[in-house]
């Protein structure tokens, strides 16, 4: 095939084609597209020109089975239509091109049947590591365990029990003590508590911090407590068992943005008044939260922060670092708005 062939259908060049267009080895274009060390300049030069002029791409799967590695990260996600996890994706995409790594997206569909066969197709395709949030603490387990002997794997936002991965995440229980103590300040006395269950482990861990937070915050008693799922849906359904009680609670504190909306949702439907009647405050950050109507005070997560780290720990244990697991919990902050604050004297 001419050369002037070559140069009209990009990517059909070959290595030795590129060498022969600069008049050097095939071993020495091999060393300058692979960025190694010890070709002159003129020669460096010389191959660059002619791969670009050919429209030279490399093999990339035969350079990772060469070296091993194939630049992939696989991530795993419960859902993909809920906002905080695209909010954490697109950041970790970003820090991920940022250190040169590709990332491939699957959702398991919050379940740990779903998660497993997933896992077995990222480790088909050779990935170098996996960032996950787990569908379960405990249903999770067996799969990332046997996934955990062949690939390194970085947990955020959820964990499994005894897996010995590193673990990225916001602190809850700082998270839900900032509610708390804006609560009380803006007069609330009795305060429940409405979330996903404890079968995933941030919603164990905010039920935790909520329940042993509030007999420390002077003024603050604690109303019933709803679990179920971190969804509209379920906030819905949780406000309309909180009106079938003869008392509202002063304020409500939910465990996801989600869960908020839909009790502002159904509250306002009902004609209860937000927040002079019931103060409401939600936990992620989401663009909706501030959109909604009255804009919802809620904890915000750092993900740039939690994606950078996780990212970092990934990497780290990419090139071997045998360290034992690390936990980082990256510090939230409250965003106040106007469904949690006192009516005005």
């Amino acid at each position: 095939m001419s050369s002037s062939r070559l140069e009209s259908i990009p990517g059909t060049a070959r290595l030795r084609d590129v060498a022969a267009a600069a008049g050097v080895s095939t071993s020495t274009a091999s060393r300058v597209l692979s960025g190694a060390p010890g070709v002159s300049p003129g020669s460096a030069a010389a191959v660059a020109a002619a791969a670009r002029r050919l429209g030279y791409r490399p093999n990339l799967v035969a350079r990772g089975l060469r070296a091993r590695t194939t630049g992939q990260v696989g991530i795993i996600i419960p859902g993909i239509g809920n906002p905080f996890f695209a909010d954490l994706l697109e950041a970790l995409e970003s820090v991920l091109y940022d250190a040169n790594l590709d990332m491939i997206l699957s959702d398991s569909r919050g379940t740990h049947t779903d998660e497993a066969r997933r896992l077995q197709t990222l480790l088909d395709r050779r990935v170098d590591g996996l960032i996950m949030i787990p569908a379960g603490h405990h249903s999770s387990a067996p799969a990332m365990r046997w996934a955990h002997w062949s690939v390194p794997i970085v947990q955020i936002d959820r964990q499994v029990d005894g897996l010995p991965a590193d673990y990225v995440g916001v602190d809850n229980a700082l998270g839900i003590r900032l509610t708390l103590d804006h609560l009380a300040g803006q007069g609330a006395s009795t305060v429940a508590f409405v979330s996903d269950s404890t079968a995933s482990s941030t919603g164990r861990s905010r039920f935790d911090a909520f329940r042993l937070t509030v007999p420390r915050v002077p003024g603050l008693e604690m109303a019933q407590a709803l679990l179920g799922s971190f969804s509209i849906d379920f906030g819905q359904e949780a406000a309309r068992q909180l009106m079938r009680h003869p008392q509202l609670p002063d304020a409500v504190v939910c465990g996801s943005d989600l869960v908020a909306l839909g009790l502002v949702r159904e509250f306002r439907q009902s004609g209860i008044a937000i927040p002079d009647t019931v103060k409401i405050t939600g936990f992620d950050g989401i663009l909706f939260g501030e959109l909604c109507d009255p804009p919802l005070t809620t904890v915000l997560q750092p993900v740039q922060a939690i994606a950078a780290e996780a990212v970092r720990l990934l990497q780290s244990r990419m090139r071997g670092d045998q360290a034992a697991p690390r936990r980082s919990e990256i510090a939230p902050s409250l965003i106040v708005r106007r469904s949690s604050l006192a009516a005005q004297a």
